[in-house]
């Protein structure tokens, strides 16, 4: 699933790169999630593997809180970056004449670095914070990588301020990107109502059900996890939906842009026929 996941994501960003006909703010925005996808679950999975592979469960403090920075900032770029995707196609149907002047390359830059730039900063805060803390005796972590909240429930000091910004700071890299995604949506399903055609319908949500479904597949499994009741959670049911964001959706996330695309799937044809040519 790993391979699969790396050599997918960066073949759909080898065929945007090289083909100039994708060279729009859509498949830019794409190119951004499939690089990010491969960082996200490189944060994790490697050392699983490892740690399968060899028989010993063990991280040391400073690689557990690498990883967990790392994990919380390449999940915060992949929020923010659903979230202008969102925008992209709120745009693009809702105000077709004015797309080429509203989402511009210069603005297109300007949503990434902000988008890296935002992540960063919350990463930083909850990782440097968790320096503070004193871990005593019992330090086995219940799950298959550093994650912040059974880091926390491993703590012998005062967590009270960690909490605190974990359920403030920590939650808007995830709720303010989702409540935009969720009205970008609502307008874009007003406008689509509106269009008299069913073929003009089917085609307007034909733009939007790769995007809809990977944010489906990855706000569903992370407010499953992060924002259920804490009496519902159990560590075999938080491992399996974190598998499921971090592994199981970049790893599909190939597959349902390319799947239906017509556009991923001529540039990957000649990709691979150039590929055939230079071989030859």
């Amino acid at each position: 699933m790993y391979l699969v996941t790396g050599l997918g994501n960066l073949l759909i960003v080898l065929a945007i790169v090289t083909d100039p006909r994708l060279h729009t703010p859509m498949y830019f925005f794409l190119a951004n999630l499939a690089s990010v996808d491969v960082c996200f679950t490189s944060t994790t999975v490697p050392k699983m593997l490892a740690n399968h592979v060899s028989g010993r469960q063990g991280i040391s403090y400073a690689g557990c809180l690498t990883q967990m920075f790392f994990f919380i900032w390449c999940a915060g770029i992949d929020s923010f970056l659903l979230t202008a995707m969102a925008y992209d196609r709120y745009v693009a149907i809702c105000h077709p004449l004015h797309y080429a002047t509203s989402v511009t390359p210069q603005l297109c830059a300007l949503l990434v670095a902000a988008s890296w730039a935002g992540a960063l900063g919350n990463s930083l805060t909850h990782t440097l914070l968790l320096t503070r803390l004193s871990f005593c005796t019992n330090n086995r972590v219940p799950h298959f990588f550093c994650d912040l909240s059974p880091l926390l429930k491993l703590a012998c000091s005062d967590t009270f301020i960690n909490h605190i910004l974990v359920n403030t700071v920590g939650a808007l890299p995830i709720i303010t990107p989702f409540l935009g995604i969720l009205v970008s949506y609502l307008r874009i399903f007003a406008a689509v109502m509106k269009i008299p055609s069913m073929m003009g319908k089917r085609k307007a949500f034909s733009t939007c059900g790769s995007h809809l479904s990977v944010v489906c597949l990855f706000y569903g499994t992370l407010i499953g996890v992060y924002f259920n009741p804490a009496s519902s959670h159990t560590a075999q049911k938080d491992t399996v939906a974190a598998v499921m964001y971090t592994v199981v959706t970049p790893m599909l996330n190939p597959f349902i842009y390319s799947l239906r695309n017509r556009d991923i799937h001529g540039a990957l044809g000649s990709l691979i026929c150039r590929k055939r040519v230079l071989t030859g």
